[in-house]
């Protein structure tokens, strides 16, 4: 349940921290992934983002973004296993969860390092994200890595055990590579 919770959230994050080219970037899906590392006691797991609304806009040249939007369905966040699969939708109320990021700035820390904050909404909570991340382009195409690390207790979820000692960790690990074409 919660390694599902957990790739949702890692799919919220990194496409939050597409930056995008002049105008708009069109995200390529086919060669772009949006991962959530899940720790467990006695195992780890990763789901993966399968289907995603993304829309991203910012500067070409320099590659900083203006603004970043991401909207998906939980049900789209698969890790292997379709019982788990179930339950975290479960665990997360039911229905249809959805979940989203918006991007509200990014900044070069005095390292270099580039960094994206930005609001995710995941179970009706809403929370204030930062994380690195890089871009780079070749001709019109942007690639952009980044990690960013979640707490799903901080979005009101139920700390996920099974047996009374299983326990899936609160800290998720949100990895993503968004490809696209700068418009």
């Amino acid at each position: 349940m919660a390694a599902k919770t957990v790739s949702a959230l890692v799919a919220a994050t990194l496409a939050a921290l597409v930056p995008v080219g002049a105008a708009t970037l069109d995200v390529d899906k086919g060669r772009s992934r949006i991962h959530v590392d899940v720790s467990a006691t006695g195992h780890d797991f990763t789901g993966t983002l399968k289907d995603y609304t993304a829309k991203g806009s910012g500067d070409a040249g320099s590659l900083d973004p203006s603004g970043f939007e991401l909207q998906w369905s939980f049900k789209n966040l698969k890790t292997g296993d379709a019982k788990r699969d179930k339950e975290m939708i479960k665990w997360l109320g039911g229905g249809d969860p959805k979940g989203t990021f918006k991007f509200t700035k990014s900044w070069k820390e005095k390292s270099g390092a580039t960094k994206a904050m930005g609001t995710i909404t995941i179970h009706g909570v809403s929370k204030t994200i930062s994380f690195p991340f890089t871009a780079k382009a070749d001709g019109d195409w942007v690639t952009i890595d980044g990690t960013a690390t979640l707490n799903y207790k901080d979005f009101k979820l139920d700390i996920i055990r099974s047996m009374g000692i299983l326990t899936v960790d609160p800290k998720l690990v949100i990895r993503f590579h968004v490809v696209g074409k700068a418009k």
